[in-house]
């Protein structure tokens, strides 16, 4: 603030002047600021692309645990059915206990009841069978699912240790460092691609 030719400057007014000098050297080509003007520009685009792929892994990662509880209930309802199918053949085997023990007048309901709880069973196990193989669909799933997001969380950790070395670049202006920090983003943005295709 400048008042009757006293001027203060604020905390941060250094560090601005500091960094347009330096941003300004930059476009000169003088010095390390089109450096620190790259390395700025590159962080901003792989943090973007790293929260991209941070939010990809965290979404394919609750996908598996629905699809892992969808498995768990379709078992369940499978175990269920097969425990309605050990009823059924239960009955049947009492029926046919009482089929041989009963007079021959009898016998013909006997054989109706045994023959009806045959066509209950062979349901029962179609159900059973159709429950089983949906729990197994949906485990399928599940690891896929963790798969990719497994591919996601290497993207996103490849993508923050080159963020990392980003900043020990600026801080030493070590061109090796910044060759790094490329090479390690490119590996990032590779494994990021092979999550998206599902590889």
């Amino acid at each position: 603030m400048s008042e009757g030719g006293f001027h203060v400057h604020g905390p941060h007014d250094h560090e601005l002047e500091h960094a347009t000098q330096h941003a300004a050297e930059g476009h000169h080509g003088v010095g390390g600021g089109s450096m620190t003007n790259q390395i700025a520009m590159f962080t901003a685009v792989i943090a973007t692309v790293g929260a991209i792929f941070s939010y990809m892994g965290g979404a394919t990662q609750a996908n598996a645990g629905l699809y892992k509880n969808n498995a768990a209930i379709k078992k369940t309802e499978a175990s269920n059915q097969w425990n309605y199918y050990q009823a059924k053949s239960s009955k049947q085997n009492l029926t046919e206990l009482a089929l041989a023990l009963v007079a021959d007048d009898k016998k013909d309901f006997y054989k109706k009841e045994i023959d009806r709880y045959k066509g209950e069973k062979a349901e029962i196990k179609l159900g059973a069978d159709k429950l089983e193989a949906e729990a197994t669909d949906w485990d399928k799933k599940s690891d896929e699912q963790m798969h990719q997001h497994h591919r996601w969380a290497q993207a996103t950790t490849a993508l923050q240790v080159s963020i990392a070395l980003a900043a020990i670049a600026l801080l030493t202006k070590k061109k090796w460092l910044e060759w790094g920090m490329f090479g390690i983003a490119g590996v990032g943005v590779v494994v990021g691609a092979l999550a998206a295709l599902h590889i």
